[in-house]
């Protein structure tokens, strides 16, 4: 494990607050926000730029919902997480996982090994930024290997919580032990580009689960559920104002 102190004081705080968070969830619980409709339209644009035959790392794979069902969609998927209770819960839901123990800033690989990177809503938690974990994915992807990720983005939403958290005079987008950033599109596109990679798409994504943050009337009974009115508030807003109310960029770059 790379020492806490190269990456900032809160390096090794956040991850023992997924630990924490971790314990407190389940795979159950993940898969149903993995098969919401948000969820389920992210995934089928990924899949069209995965290869069916490569090997696929998801970097920060948590309780492993992306892995399952990247998995049942017929791809080889390994997994990888710097939380061990995370992939301890996971192969307690399925042993048959390949799951490994390890930091995205030194991955158990050779250059060149693998064909696909996904991460997702990893690399805004590291204080130090992003630059060092897409340099280490850009290593071990093959020349053409497909890299994707989702990011948080500073929407409308984000910007008001930031802001009442100002007035406030509590810190804001992150507290005292955990780690959160977001990136604007050229910050995310920026990141890529100097790592190495071309961009070949960054799309605005789940535009209800942006309006899930309001509250009230956009949230559903149950884990993170958005309602019907957020689904249908949500399709407008990503016709008619994509990236104001964007919760997650999907990036899609080329090694």
């Amino acid at each position: 494990m790379i020492p806490p102190e190269i990456f900032g004081s809160r390096y090794d705080s956040t991850r023992q607050a997924w630990e924490d968070i971790w314990d407190s969830a389940s795979v159950e619980r993940e898969l149903e926000t993995a098969r919401s409709k948000r969820a389920q339209e992210t995934y089928a644009i990924i899949a069209s730029y995965l290869p069916k035959n490569g090997l696929i790392l998801e970097a920060g794979s948590g309780l492993s919902a992306a892995l399952l069902t990247f998995r049942d969609m017929g791809y080889k998927v390994i997994g990888l997480d710097y939380a061990e209770n995370a992939l301890r819960i996971s192969h307690h839901y399925d042993p048959t996982l390949p799951l490994l123990v390890g930091d995205v800033h030194a991955l158990p690989h050779p250059d060149n090994a693998l064909d696909a990177y996904l991460s997702f809503g990893v690399l805004e938690h590291f204080e130090h930024g992003m630059g060092p974990a897409l340099a280490e994915a850009y290593r071990v992807l093959k020349p053409g290997g497909i890299l994707v990720l989702t990011i948080p983005y500073p929407n409308v939403v984000n910007r008001l919580v930031a802001w009442r958290r100002k007035r406030s005079g509590v810190t804001v987008l992150n507290d005292d032990d955990f780690f959160e950033s977001t990136y604007d599109r050229a910050a995310l596109e920026g990141n890529a580009h100097a790592a190495g990679f071309t961009v070949l798409r960054s799309i605005p994504t789940s535009h209800a689960y942006t309006l899930w943050g309001l509250g009230g009337p956009f949230r559903a009974p149950g884990y993170y559920r958005v309602s019907g009115l957020a689904e249908t508030v949500g399709g407008l807003l990503a016709r008619v104002l994509p990236w104001a109310f964007n919760f997650s960029t999907l990036l899609i770059a080329r090694k």
